[in-house]
């Protein structure tokens, strides 16, 4: 694992993987599964993995998070930048950055909370956890209504953020206000598409984003870090052929959950028998397992004849 600083350039370089976790039948992490899946995303190319929803941060506990933290890094090449999530309450982040304190990761991002909480509350628990952890970090925006962009304005300004996922869904996303409102007020080198191969031509196209994440990369990671290339180059043609791929997946991901379909997807196409999934989520349902195996398969089978 890398553990030198890490800035927005850093960030800009690799597309952010966000995987899943490996876990064995009885919910224990499982070392040689997870492995198996860095060694094929950072053979793809890619050098970044975020470790949050799709691995179902949300409802790890505190006890295994010194051994989760441990492995993610250990089992990164030298040269991966690995950033882990935390939260999304105040008081399990609070307790997880004296463990990162502990660490020598260079980034946290913090997931983002729902109800009870106050948007003035949410910035003041980010703010808190930046200086309880020590560096800067990267904010979540996945909803409507969670910060303020003005805060969010602030965490950058007091030198408190590395990046910001954008992870906000719109129906279109060409016509997304809050987003044209944030490259005004944020420099759009800290703001990263966050919802994967499907919007990214829009966002880095129309405005300007820094790169994206994605999670369907964990199967095919050559295509997607084509596509990141192509669109630093503003080759938008070929932006599209490279993504058109992803889209049967990626379709099957919104109809079903995101973290779900993802979870089995890396199974049933052979990369890594991902397993158990931690309550309080659950395995896709079997009746499923078809239509995901040819899409994850047909993915697979073509970003190796890349």
């Amino acid at each position: 694992m890398k553990t030198t600083a890490v800035g927005v350039d850093d960030l800009a370089c690799s597309v952010l993987a966000v995987p899943p976790l490996a876990r064995k039948s009885d919910l224990s992490l499982d070392r040689a599964a997870n492995q198996s899946l860095i060694r094929h995303i950072e053979a793809g190319g890619i050098s970044t993995l975020l470790y949050g929803g799709n691995a179902n941060l949300y409802h790890v506990g505190l006890a295994e998070y010194p051994a989760l933290l441990d492995l993610i890094a250990g089992a990164a090449a030298p040269n991966t930048w690995v950033i882990p999530s935390v939260g999304p309450d105040f008081g399990k982040m609070m307790d997880q950055a004296a463990i990162l304190r502990t660490r020598t990761f260079p980034t946290a991002m913090v997931l983002p909370y729902t109800q009870p909480m106050s948007i003035a509350g949410a910035e003041t628990g980010l703010r808190r956890f930046a200086e309880a952890f020590g560096r800067p970090i990267i904010v979540y925006l996945k909803a409507d209504g969670y910060l303020t962009l003005e805060a969010v304005k602030r965490l950058v300004d007091d030198g408190l953020i590395a990046g910001i996922k954008y992870a906000i869904v719109r129906e279109d996303p060409r016509k997304d206000v809050v987003l044209s409102k944030l490259v005004d007020l944020v420099d759009r080198k800290y703001i990263f598409s966050g919802i994967g191969e499907r919007p990214a031509i829009v966002h880095l196209r129309d405005f300007g984003l820094n790169g994206f994440t994605s999670g369907a990369c964990c199967v095919a990671p050559r295509g997607s870090t084509r596509l990141l290339a192509v669109l630093k180059a503003k080759d938008y043609g070929s932006a599209e052929a490279l993504r058109a791929p992803y889209l049967a997946l990626e379709d099957l991901r919104d109809a079903h959950s995101p973290i779900r379909v993802l979870h089995e997807a890396v199974r049933l196409a052979g990369i890594a028998d991902t397993g158990a999934m931690l309550p309080l989520l659950s395995n896709l349902e079997p009746e499923l397992h078809g239509r995901v195996k040819q899409a994850a398969s047909e993915l697979l089978a073509h970003d190796r004849g890349l």
